[in-house]
Parts: structure tokens; C-alpha cells; sequence
């Protein structure tokens, strides 16, 4: 992809129409991966991101040891969500982790007291799984997360999570 990084999302909110199937979920692959904030998008808004998940070919759309796991998901799946002061607001978002440690992260990063959700989500309702940053990132349907609750976060050093 020869665009801004920046601009990814909304080349494909234009140009989905356009493209074969599998271009179109390799390249949604590409640019959610590259996308550093995909929720504050000003011309992508959560409905079109929705739609154009659910549009992806899955098998495409994940590299191969991302969709034999994404596979074996339970079809009731416990996610987590780290978020920060600049994001508090924005809890029922596409980006949620199957891993308690990254929520953490996410949480704290910045130098921040942040707050990390666990919720519920039947499996149905997650359209990816990424795991090329080590961030076990889920892209899931919020409207469908359940149970959404704030976990305790006792455990948590800085200097180690480093």
C-alpha cells in the first residue's frame, strides 16, 4: 500500500466497492494493522468499520496461524480492553485482547493510571484475531460485548511490564 498510513481506512471505505474480496481483506489487514488510532477516524466511523470487517474473508484477512487459532476460539469469549484518559470514553470499541497482560499495557502506557475492561463476546461476533504486534488483538462487534466490568489491577509494575 503506497498510502499514508493514516489514510488506509479510508481508501478502503471508497475503493471497497472496487476490489476483489481478497484484496480488500488483505488490505483491511494492512491498514487496521498500520492504523495507530482507527476509532477516532473523522471519515471511518465505527458502523463502516463494522461493515467492512464483517465483509472480509477471514481466511485472507488473518495470516494462517492467526485464523487456525481464531478457529478454536470457545464460542463464549472472555476479552479485555486497557484504556488511558485519552480513550476512557471509548470502552465498547472494535479493539479488544485476549490477553489480560496487554490490556495492561494499554492501560498504563503513557505514564498512566489507566483502567482495564474484561467483558464477554460469543465468538460470532469477534471478525479478527492479530497477533503480529504480540498484541492478541481481537476486532469484535461492540454492541454484542457482555458483562463488561473493571478489573482489578493490583498486580501491575511498571519496571517489569517494560
Amino acid at each position: 500500500m503506497m498510502l499514508n498510513k493514516s489514510y488506509g481506512l479510508v481508501f478502503l471505505k471508497y475503493a471497497m466497492p472496487y476490489l476483489s474480496a481478497e484484496d480488500f481483506s488483505s488490505i483491511l489487514a494492512t491498514a487496521w494493522v498500520m492504523c495507530e488510532a482507527p476509532h477516532n477516524d473523522s471519515v471511518v466511523n465505527k458502523g463502516d468499520l463494522i461493515l467492512m470487517f464483517k465483509s472480509a474473508n477471514p481466511a485472507v484477512l488473518m495470516d494462517e496461524d492467526e485464523y487456525e487459532e481464531f478457529k478454536t476460539l470457545d464460542d463464549k469469549v472472555t476479552v479485555y480492553r486497557g484504556v488511558t484518559s485519552y480513550n476512557s470514553k471509548n470502552i465498547k470499541a472494535l479493539s479488544w485482547t485476549l490477553d489480560q497482560e496487554v490490556a495492561k499495557w494499554f492501560a498504563h502506557r503513557f505514564d498512566e493510571d489507566g483502567v482495564i475492561y474484561e467483558a464477554q463476546i460469543d465468538k460470532k461476533y469477534i471478525y479478527a484475531l492479530f497477533k503480529d504486534r504480540g498484541e492478541s488483538e481481537v476486532i469484535v462487534d461492540p454492541k454484542y460485548l457482555t458483562n463488561i466490568i473493571e478489573c482489578e489491577d493490583m498486580n501491575y509494575n511498571p519496571i517489569l511490564s517494560q
